[in-house]
């Protein structure tokens, strides 16, 4: 069973850094896509950036492209989000999903079946 583990998550000011981990203690990242998701309240989930371990071939949303960076570790079997010049509107619930066998060519919310539990971003102005 697939089983993600998110850390990383907690309070940042503007133009501040963090690094979110999503362990992924029951599938290799052999050939997957693993995604980040937010939510912020009152707003739709959206995908923020996604990563088809098979080749490193990565996707990012418009409203962070140059800003998050996602990587993987395969020998750890985790996935990482860099936020770097954080803002304001950064703020959600950021969640990493998993759909095992798939190289990221559909990326929506409803498209991932494996989910973690969520770790919350709040960055200040």
């Amino acid at each position: 069973q697939v089983h993600l583990v998110e850390s990383g998550g907690g309070s940042a000011q503007a133009g501040g850094s963090l690094r979110l981990s999503c362990a992924d203690s029951g599938y290799t990242f052999g050939r997957n896509c693993m995604g980040w998701f937010r939510q912020a309240p009152g707003k739709v989930r959206e995908g923020v950036a996604m990563i088809y371990t098979g080749a490193a071939s990565t996707y990012y949303a418009a409203s962070v492209k140059g800003r998050f960076t996602i990587t993987q570790d395969n020998a750890k079997n985790t996935v990482y989000l860099h936020m770097n010049s954080l803002k304001p509107e950064d703020t959600a619930m950021y969640y990493c999903a998993a759909e095992p066998h798939s190289s990221c060519t559909f990326r929506r919310a409803d498209d991932f079946r494996f989910w973690g539990q969520g770790t919350q971003v709040t960055v200040s102005s």
